[in-house]
């Protein structure tokens, strides 16, 4: 009798602990200096005085949250208390980072150079490249990015691997990968990037240290309004999803980028977001047709829903706790949160100022 006590409680606790999980949602302000936080479905505080929200990015790494500004600042706060604990000004206009157990490496585009801190945000080193630096990813030991400028992907070695400060140094270039490098992808130990003007994906093997061209089948090329987001790519166990340069479709490979389809789409990809059960790919897109997302079924490849909404959608984000998917609309000043199990309207979140990056973070209740 007893023991059935104690693993029915077991049961109950776990359930309970379940049940408690949920997203605490965190909203750039593109032209506000700051951060919406939503809890429950409810806007319930703003993060502010952080620096340019123009392209403000954010992570998490345990318990730490990271944001990087468009004006070169990379600030380190409590995903928890929402309070800022340090910030680093990189230089005058940054792009990108990423985050180590022992550092984070910030891409920047003003001062062409790549700054590597501590993950309290001390200065460490400035690896200085002649170019604006792009894709930046972290495999193993290595540390690999595109530059732009230079049509070059780099990749850095930590010679103090296993230390707790690295040190960084020039391990191999490839030059002329292709024209105008611009975002990338890791997928495994492959290192993938797109470009402005090339009609190739180009792949290293971060094994090997070999790289190769994939052929894309671009039609007639458009004027690009905004950069398609080839970090937001979507992998799944059988495709691999990625948004076309100047052109309307969606580009289906196998992840060995044998190439399946082009799904032909309303406008010009930016996102292309992929479900966390990997069922349903959420496209948003440029010019005309920013108010649109249309959602394609990865197993059919059929588009097989569409949304409009009154104001540019500039970003889109899947709950990895709950059948929702938050869009951010811009002009409306507001969040749409979609019930993904019928495809309805769940709720509309006012009071957002400008928002654009959706990034989320999970809580569990006495964690």
């Amino acid at each position: 009798m007893m023991k059935r006590i104690i693993i029915g409680a077991l049961i109950g606790a776990s359930f309970f602990t379940n049940a408690v999980a949920k997203d605490k949602v965190f909203v750039v302000e593109r032209e506000s200096s700051s951060v919406a936080v939503i809890e429950d479905g409810l806007p319930r505080n703003h993060m502010e005085h952080m620096h340019n929200m123009n392209h403000g990015v954010m992570k998490f790494y345990g318990k730490d949250g990271y944001l990087i500004s468009r004006d070169g600042y990379i600030i380190r706060f409590n995903p928890v208390t929402e309070k800022k604990l340090s910030e680093y000004k990189t230089s005058k206009s940054a792009i990108g980072f990423v985050i180590n157990k022992n550092y984070v490496a910030v891409a920047n585009y003003d001062d062409k150079s790549v700054d590597i801190l501590s993950r309290n945000l001390k200065p460490i080193e400035k690896l200085k490249t002649g170019s604006r630096n792009v894709g930046i990813k972290i495999y193993k030991n290595y540390l690999i990015f595109s530059e732009m400028d230079n049509d070059t992907i780099a990749v850095y070695k930590d010679t103090n691997v296993g230390k707790k400060e690295p040190h960084f140094v020039l391990y191999k270039e490839f030059k002329d990968v292709g024209t105008m490098p611009f975002d990338a992808l890791l997928d495994g130990n492959k290192y993938i990037n797109g470009f402005f003007n090339s009609p190739w994906l180009g792949e290293l093997n971060l094994t090997t240290m070999k790289y190769k061209k994939i052929p894309l089948k671009l039609g007639e090329r458009q004027p690009v309004l905004k950069v398609p987001h080839f970090g937001f790519w979507s992998v799944s166990n059988s495709k691999v999803f990625i948004p076309a340069v100047g052109d309307n479709k969606v580009f289906v490979f196998t992840p060995k980028f044998k190439f399946i389809t082009a799904i032909k789409t309303e406008g010009m990809p930016v996102f292309t977001a992929l479900s966390p059960d990997k069922k349903y790919l959420a496209v948003t897109f440029s010019g005309k047709k920013f108010p649109v997302i249309q959602i394609i079924d990865t197993k059919t490849l059929k588009i097989i829903k569409r949304f409009e909404f009154k104001g540019k959608v500039l970003h889109v984000r899947w709950s990895p706790t709950k059948p929702y998917l938050y869009v951010s609309v811009n002009d409306a000043n507001k969040v749409i949160v979609l019930n993904t199990k019928g495809w309805w309207l769940k709720r509309e979140i006012f009071t957002i100022k400008k928002p654009s990056g959706i990034f989320i973070y999970n809580l569990k209740e006495g964690k």
